[in-house]
């Protein structure tokens, strides 16, 4: 195991994770109508510090190998996404843009898994949690966003 190159891709994963440090759910989030199969508050971070160890690993692993192009143009592709969607749903409470932005980080992340297992059978299998997890994800903006259609949006200019 390169440890170098993992803590490069899991320092990657800390700066897109950041954004959820920058804008937390907070009292604005705990106030919406959500379904009941919505997770603990508890299971995000657990989740996330999950799939960002696990999706370090794999890119960890497929950086080292031949042919491994557009398994690395998907990893940095649901990193640009994944990065997005906070700020857009919690940041500026867009719950529409940001399910908007759900469909191209779903797209990436299963281009990731799917373009990991051609290259390396582990790599590929790290990303399978967070395929799971985003569509979970997915599934849980559109319903709190068809739960809650009064919810204004906040307008970049009131920030």
């Amino acid at each position: 195991m390169d440890f170098a190159l993992f803590g490069i891709f899991l320092l990657a994963c800390c700066a897109a994770g950041a954004t959820g440090a920058v804008f937390q759910p907070g009292q604005w989030y705990r106030e919406l109508n959500k379904p009941s199969w919505t997770p603990p508050d508890w299971a995000f971070p657990v989740a996330w510090t999950s799939i960002y160890l696990l999706i370090s690993f794999a890119g960890m692993r497929v950086a080292l190998q031949d042919g491994n192009a557009y398994a690395m143009a998907f990893w940095a592709a649901q990193a640009g996404f994944s990065t997005l969607w906070t700020p857009v749903f919690f940041g500026l409470r867009r719950m529409k843009g940001a399910l908007l932005v759900m469909v191209p980080l779903w797209l990436s992340v299963a281009g990731a898994t799917w373009t990991h297992l051609q290259v390396d059978f582990w790599a590929g299998l790290a990303f399978v949690p967070y395929l799971a997890w985003v569509s979970v994800a997915a599934a849980l903006n559109a319903s709190v966003w068809r739960l809650n259609p009064g919810v204004d949006p906040i307008v970049p200019s009131e920030l």
